[in-house]
């Protein structure tokens, strides 16, 4: 039976991942790659979707379960009657095609045990072609995939068409160890490891990996887990981030805000760039700057809000009727049709990761240069349009007042960079675009009577990407209408957290905003925006307090998804959502206020990331280490701040 979001613990290899439920079931896989179709497809439907429980005979879920200290090695364990037993679930770091490995040790007296595999390929459709190669090895074939399962001690093996199925025991210091590794089918003989020494490199990995990390403030168990996750969900032959390991996992239990999360999306890019940066993961921010320039290479037209693994750009979103959807949430869907929409603010998104990049002495090239000065052009001529915004809404495009803020933080990151670029000849044009932008957005966004900045000119609806502000640098720390705006956004409050925008969905109306009906839960990410705001605007206890909320709501193994419903007190959304955990990190970091140097020797402070350019409030810009003068002299204050992506 398929378990709750927050049942799933999560293993991976860097390319791929499983979902693994309290009650020992591997309930999500995707072959060879995050973003190929499932083998193991029950958590969008039914065991006959495919999935693979190892666990005592007759028993339900897990007695207690945990990581590996600093790895992403997963132990649970069942107290029985008879006895107590483990089972260690990993996927060793890839050096040929994946591999999942569950390693089944008695701990005291005498356990019955029961292993049952369904396969299903292409995404729980397909029933493979089953047969049994020796008594300890079973393969699996239909069109291109084949696996081959392989247990290291004598087990009673039962092979169908559908299923196949093992009985055994074990004792104190008995072990039986199952590898399950995947590979094109023509490939004729596909050699599995050994799970002892896999078990062994596979933590040996992770507990160096965690060892870089630079933070020491309170909460490092939670950030180490939370960086851990991210690695997880790095695409390691590209340094692409992906947003979530599943696919379909709704936003509204039963409701059709189900949407697939396989991708990299750029909005993630300064956000996750800061994060790695201030945590001393250099090696993987440089990857994912990479990989950033890569996938938006050509014209700026042409840039596109999310991107797959390897930067393809057509990602067309299909839909699968044979899954029934997470507790009945449908439809499934696969692929991500806002890739074709018109969403003006990542183009500040990209600027502003170019930027952050540059002052954490990451190397730009004279492409990316080029780069920069055609997104302005493109920009200067488009700004003043309507778009889905960050919220990648499936209603009408609208003036969102966080695009054209974006829009003006490409401005003011451009600028920045234009005499270390030799882009002298185009600063004063866009030195009056950043103006022109801004008045037009305290023109039209601000609402004297309500006292706070808007969702989009002309809405009287506050919207949570007002609490990005204090980093963005639009307007100083101090000034009335962010605390205005900062104020309102407590309408957003939600049991204790924060949702995206005010609830117009609920009793299964149609949402005004998206188009979609019904209420879906609180935004984790929201949540820990307000906390960093609460931190920048000097109201760090209660930003503290705001923070451990979001802790207090991660699951048992430290993994928190997109959304939170505190009514249910149920996770929501595709699991584990990268950016909740990046969000996490940087909360850490801004509460902390610890000064980190870098093994760069690059200071940060505040835990802030790389300080910008600030002005005194009048207008009257300091002059940044980039030698270029911030402050619009009309009293904002341009700060290099970190930006942050949204929900699908």
């Amino acid at each position: 039976m398929v378990g709750r979001i927050e049942d799933y613990a999560l293993i991976g290899d860097l390319e791929t991942a499983a979902l693994v439920g309290k009650d020992g079931a591997i309930d999500w896989l995707c072959v060879p790659r995050f973003d190929s179709p499932a083998c193991f497809a029950a958590l969008l439907g039914t065991d006959d979707n495919g999935h693979w429980r190892v666990a005592p005979a007759g028993a339900g879920a897990c007695t207690r379960r945990s990581y590996l200290p600093d790895t992403l090695v997963l132990e649970s364990v069942w107290e029985t009657v008879g006895g107590t037993v483990k089972v260690t679930d990993f996927m060793p770091p890839r050096s040929g095609f994946p591999q999942v490995v569950r390693c089944v040790e008695g701990v005291s007296g005498r356990v019955d045990m029961r292993g049952d595999m369904t396969l299903r390929f292409d995404n729980g459709r397909i029933v493979p072609w089953t047969r049994t190669v020796d008594g300890r090895t079973v393969a699996a074939v239909a069109g291109p995939d084949s696996t081959l399962l392989t247990a290291d001690a004598p087990v009673e093996m039962s092979v169908g068409t559908s299923r196949t199925s093992c009985v055994f025991s074990v004792s104190a210091g008995e072990r039986v160890t199952f590898v399950l590794g995947w590979s094109p089918s023509h490939i004729p003989a596909l050699v599995l490891m050994d799970p002892g020494a896999a078990l062994d490199g596979t933590t040996e990995f992770w507990r160096n990996w965690a060892a870089k990390c630079l933070y020491q403030g309170p909460w490092r168990d939670e950030v180490v887990r939370s960086l851990i996750t991210l690695k997880a969900l790095t695409y390691e032959p590209t340094g692409g981030i992906v947003a979530a390991v599943t696919s379909s996992l709704p936003e509204l239990l039963g409701g059709e805000r189900n949407w697939d999360y396989r991708f990299c999306w750029l909005r993630d890019s300064t956000f996750t760039l800061s994060c790695l940066l201030r945590s001393g993961y250099r090696e993987e921010a440089v990857a994912w700057k990479d990989w950033l320039v890569r996938a938006i290479a050509g014209e700026p037209s042409d840039l596109q809000p999310l991107y797959g693994l390897a930067g393809q750009r057509r990602l067309a979103e299909t839909t699968a009727p044979w899954l029934s959807g997470y507790e009945g949430s449908r439809p499934v869907r696969f692929g991500n049709a806002a890739v074709g929409q018109l969403q003006l603010d990542v183009y500040g998104e990209v600027l502003n990761t170019i930027y952050s990049a540059l002052r954490a002495g990451v190397a730009i090239d004279a492409q990316v240069w080029r780069l920069i000065a055609s997104f302005m052009d493109y920009l200067e001529e488009h700004w003043r349009e309507p778009d889905a915004g960050l919220w990648e809404v499936r209603g009408p495009r609208r003036h969102f007042v966080h695009s054209k803020i974006m829009s003006w933080v490409a401005a003011d990151r451009a600028l920045r960079m234009a005499r270390v670029a030799g882009l002298r000849g185009s600063a004063e044009r866009w030195r009056a675009m950043r103006q022109e932008i801004r008045k037009d957005v305290l023109r039209h966004g601000w609402d004297d009577e309500l006292g706070c900045f808007v969702q989009y000119y002309g809405s009287r609806r506050v919207d949570a990407s007002a609490l990005l502000m204090p980093r963005l640098g639009f307007l100083p720390p101090g000034d009335r209408r962010l605390h205005g705006t900062l104020e309102a956004a407590r309408r957003l409050d939600h049991h204790g957290f924060v949702r995206r925008y005010a609830d117009t969905g609920g009793g299964g109306r149609v949402n005004d905003v998206d188009g979609l009906r019904g209420a879906e839960g609180a935004f984790v990410a929201c949540s820990l925006w307000l906390a960093d705001s609460l931190a920048l605007t000097g109201r760090r206890d209660e930003g503290r307090e705001r923070f451990e909320r979001v802790l207090d709501v991660r699951n048992d193994v430290g993994l928190l998804s997109e959304e939170w419903d505190p009514v249910r007190g149920r996770q929501l959304g595709n699991l584990p959502q990268a950016f909740s955990h990046v969000a996490l990190v940087n909360t850490a970091f801004a509460l902390h206020g610890t000064r980190t140097v870098s093994r760069a020797g690059h200071g940060s402070r505040d835990g802030h990331g790389a300080p910008g350019g600030e002005g005194d409030g009048n207008g009257n810009g300091h002059r940044p280490r980039d030698g270029v003068r911030s402050g619009d002299g009309d009293g904002s204050r341009a700060g290099s701040g970190s930006r942050v992506r949204a929900a699908r």
